[in-house]
């Protein structure tokens, strides 16, 4: 039997465990907050925010939020993240993507403050993981290092292959695994639009990664038998449903999961997590910047 990887169950205890954390922050007089930053009225990011925002309350979490008028100029934006840099009760914050096509991103994640980078975009953040000293690790890429730990999946001398060379999924990810730690050693390959022969690299993997926003790219075929696999994608398609699309991930679920020993559904697997980890580097970032020692699940 395939194992199915259930991301809602594995969020909703580390969601639990990080109570504990938040009051004894919170008994401090450091409770965490966390502020999201939109510009714009793109739907999907209206949505996100929301989420992130009910995951705030459940938890106790401090949940701050600023809007910014899509037609605004960037210095507006800037203006909002130097007031959050300065604001002694955000502890961590995010600028949710994407922004206007007159707003330089990469410049926006240049502004943020390394130490309430919680999406852990900033240079100096990526150069310390990369370094083997991560301040916080990208949301995504340390949600997946946690559906592995909790599935009990061994990453040590483990052949991985990440499908996608994003700067937030496949390349902090490629970092992570391969780092000397308990949930690293393993031997990655990183694959993108240039592979070729992308079904030759999925199938030798122990573990597969689908991280390319890519509907359904990876299927089984392209799977070795007893493999771990791990589906990123979340993509809207038509479909004859009442909203007239459904979500799927980069993966073919029904004919990888022929083949996989435990794998990822889409919704349910590796999105919960996303947001967890973020509740987990608020708290982080909280103990960091006020100096209480919490214990981190």
């Amino acid at each position: 039997m395939t194992e199915i990887i259930d991301g809602e169950a594995v969020a909703s205890g580390i969601r639990e465990d990080l109570t504990d954390a938040i009051e004894r922050l919170a008994d401090a007089g450091a409770r965490p907050g966390l502020a999201t930053v939109l510009m714009g009225d793109d739907p999907a990011s209206q949505t996100y925010v929301e989420m992130k925002q009910r995951d705030c309350e459940e938890v106790g979490i401090e949940s701050h939020h600023v809007d910014v008028d899509g037609d605004a100029p960037a210095a507006e934006l800037y203006d909002a993240i130097a007031d959050l840099n300065a604001d002694d009760d955000v502890h961590g914050y995010i600028v949710q993507a994407p922004v206007p096509d007159h707003v330089d991103y990469r410049e926006v994640i240049r502004r943020v403050h390394p130490a309430k980078d919680v999406d852990g975009f900033h240079p100096e953040n990526v150069g310390r993981l990369v370094a083997g000293d991560a301040r916080f690790r990208p949301c995504t890429p340390h949600g997946v290092q946690k559906l592995l730990e909790d599935a009990g999946v061994e990453t040590e001398g483990a052949d991985v292959t990440i499908v996608g060379r994003s700067d937030i999924v496949g390349k902090p990810l490629a970092n992570l695994l391969i780092q000397k730690a308990d949930d690293g050693n393993a031997t990655v390959t990183v694959c993108h639009s240039r592979t070729e022969d992308l079904a030759e690299k999925t199938r030798s993997a122990d573990i597969v990664v689908a991280a390319a926003g890519a509907p359904e790219l990876v299927d089984g075929s392209m799977i070795g038998e007893g493999a771990v696999v791990i589906d990123v994608g979340v993509n809207r398609v038509d479909a004859d449903t009442e909203k007239g699309y459904e979500l799927v991930g980069d993966v073919e679920f029904e004919s990888a999961k022929e083949q996989a020993s435990a794998i990822t559904p889409v919704p349910g697997g590796v999105g919960p997590m996303t947001r967890a980890m973020l509740l987990y580097n608020t708290v982080k970032a909280a103990s960091q910047q006020e100096d209480v020692a919490v214990d981190l699940p």
